[in-house]
């Protein structure tokens, strides 16, 4: 889209609020929705003097609380404020049917870049799926207001188009990589450094010696298996550490949160696709799907009494029952794609 229907659209946003309105803005908190809900504030900072930017659920993850702390974002969590005293409501990156805390609310604005759900519903919404980055969008809407983002502003929404598109491996289009090159002049590149590369934290240490211990390679896929984990997002990030290995093109970390088994899967994006595996291996167990690149599988304990003993510390039995499972479906996926390609 270019600038010129995005003016447009500017227009009839700024009609929506006034100098007498309470706007509280949503996120399930990500570098993106952040950026996003950051943009949304300063476009409607001279005409809406109180906006609350509220996170859904708790930010856990250390990328996330690294990138708050580091940009001295003010964010509000969801429990402490009452939805009641805000007349105006907006959603960002997200729409209303991706997580309950998002239902039940009227929303005088969404904007999105993901696929439209039938209940996303607002008296003006903007949602561009094909959009790499929610933060391009806004960006977009800065442009064309424009303003001059701040060196935080464009830090933000720099590392929000980064994160997203996965520094462009995964879909993008033209518009997103205008924002990036729009955005670099403004950013501050050591902040962005930091940003990116500090993944791992004191208490993290202990995960990742408990990974470097247990590992197994197979073919180019390195797998390991760390039980009970206090967050997710820990697989998450060790993963991704492990694909930096020269000789691994895959990585498959495994771990139990709460009352499901959770894998995440990653590549190196050469004629792979993790979110086909995934889905192979786990899918008829629980959830299962992702990118070509990154995906993810969560199957409830419950589903898996049949197949293994209830955990109680015998990680070799749960890491050898998702290398069987994701080797044998791998198997079969590529017999598959070859009958198809034959």
């Amino acid at each position: 889209m270019s600038l010129r229907p995005t003016k447009q659209l500017l227009k009839q946003l700024l009609q929506l609020f006034n100098h007498e309105d309470r706007l509280l803005i949503l996120i399930d908190a990500d570098p993106d929705s952040i950026a996003s809900g950051l943009a949304l504030k300063r476009l409607l900072w001279r005409r809406v003097p109180n906006v609350v930017i509220s996170h859904i659920r708790p930010i856990t993850r250390a990328q996330n609380e690294r990138m708050v702390r580091l940009l001295n974002i003010t964010l509000t969590p969801y429990q402490d404020i009452n939805p009641d005293d805000f007349n105006r409501k907006a959603i960002v990156d997200s729409q209303p049917g991706h997580h309950e805390n998002f239902a039940g609310h009227h929303y005088d604005l969404i904007i999105d870049h993901h696929p439209r759900l039938p209940d996303s519903q607002a008296t003006l919404v903007d949602i561009r799926p094909e959009y790499g980055a929610n933060s391009t969008i806004l960006t977009e809407y800065l442009r064309a207001a424009r303003i001059k983002p701040s060196i935080k502003l464009a830090t933000a929404l720099y590392y929000g188009i980064k994160t997203d598109t996965s520094n462009f491996e995964r879909p993008a289009i033209e518009a997103d990589v205008k924002a990036f090159h729009f955005l670099f002049e403004f950013t501050r590149k050591p902040l962005v450094r930091r940003l990116e590369y500090a993944e791992l934290s004191l208490p993290m240490l202990q995960y990742l010696q408990q990974a470097l211990r247990r590992y197994r390679v197979r073919g180019n896929r390195l797998y390991t298996f760390l039980g009970t984990v206090s967050n997710p997002d820990i697989l998450v990030t060790l993963a991704d550490i492990f694909l930096r290995v020269e000789e691994v093109s895959w990585s498959i970390v495994g771990g139990i949160y709460e009352d499901r088994l959770v894998i995440i899967f990653r590549n190196d994006g050469l004629r792979k696709n993790a979110g086909r595996l995934a889905q192979a291996a786990f899918g008829k167990l629980g959830s299962a799907g992702g990118h070509a690149t990154s995906a993810r599988a969560e199957v409830p304990l419950a589903s898996l009494e049949k197949d293994l003993p209830p955990w109680s510390g015998q990680w070799q039995v749960w890491q050898d029952f998702i290398i069987q499972r994701v080797e044998k479906r791998g198997r079969l996926a590529a017999a598959e794609k070859a009958a198809e390609l034959a």
